[in-house]
């Protein structure tokens, strides 16, 4: 359904995630005189790759303690999941519901045969069934398009490279002063810059994947403005009942449509998320195409 050339960009926002975490381990083997350090953080890559797409649709349901759901307990969701399911001629994913008021949705998982979507009870009371739609043919798309795998190893890498950029700072402070030990204000930049850098990647990534959703969503359900009038209400709902960020929802966050915290939480240039204005100023450009 894209009708863009994001998924170039991630790509390319994805490989210099990796390559800044190889280029950190190639500063620590210079410094140390240990080129092991370059295949020790290669291996780490591939170790968090592994473990995110094997857990990455239990991580965020985990964080937000969502519960499965039957028909019966959500039937506009299951009535809503099952047509565009069949729209697209994917499998329809499992379906979950999170107790919390804050109002949200998000999909999980690595493929579309292991995939699961999830709605607040806040946003299935602040939603009409039109607008629900629009939220979860967003959802869905995020699953067909792979992008909670992307968006999970992208967060993982970063969060690796922003411990070790702490182990970094550490290290030069209290690390000793001898000849052999590397350049302290060398390992003090790279502590400072590596972690800033991984962030910005993972957070262009984690826009990228939103404007595609949201344009791939408006194509699969057929109605923009449903998807446009849902971010309305979301960005005020979202509000008047932030989320607490805690460790778990902050590392869960850039699966959800909106942001899920007080705008004085985060700077908003550090944010997973696109401005809401743009996002639906784009889905209302959709209709006048």
């Amino acid at each position: 359904m894209h009708r863009h050339f994001n998924g170039l960009k991630t790509a390319g926002l994805f490989g210099a995630i990796f390559a800044l975490l190889l280029a950190v381990g190639g500063v620590i083997a210079a410094g140390t005189g240990n080129s092991a350090f370059i295949w020790i953080f290669a291996l780490i890559g591939v170790g968090t790759t592994a473990y995110s797409y094997w857990n990455s649709d239990k991580l965020a349901i985990r964080a937000m303690g969502a519960q499965p759901v039957t028909e019966q307990q959500a039937p506009a969701m299951y009535r809503i999941v099952r047509e565009l399911s069949a729209r697209a001629d994917k499998p329809m994913p499992r379906l979950y519901v999170s107790p919390t008021q804050a109002p949200n949705a998000f999909a999980t998982g690595r493929n579309p045969e292991n995939a699961a979507v999830c709605c607040t009870v806040g946003i299935l009371e602040l939603l009409d069934e039109r607008e629900l739609r629009g939220v979860l043919g967003h959802e869905l798309m995020h699953v067909y398009n792979r992008d909670i795998l992307t968006s999970s190893v992208a967060a993982a890498i970063a969060g690796i490279i922003s411990s070790i950029g702490q182990f970094l700072a550490f290290s030069s402070l209290f690390g000793g002063n001898d000849e052999d030990s590397p350049n302290p204000l060398a390992m003090i930049a790279m502590a400072l810059l590596a972690p800033f850098a991984a962030s910005v990647i993972q957070f262009a990534i984690s826009r990228t994947r939103e404007y595609d959703a949201d344009q791939d969503g408006a194509a699969l359900t057929g109605d923009p403005l449903a998807l446009a009038s849902a971010l309305r209400k979301l960005e005020q709902g979202t509000r008047a009942a932030p989320l607490r960020p805690t460790p778990q929802l902050q590392n869960a966050s850039h699966a959800m449509i909106a942001n899920p915290f007080r705008a004085q939480d985060l700077k908003q240039m550090f944010s997973t998320h696109p401005p809401m204005a743009e996002r639906i100023a784009r889905l209302e450009a959709i209709t006048r195409a």
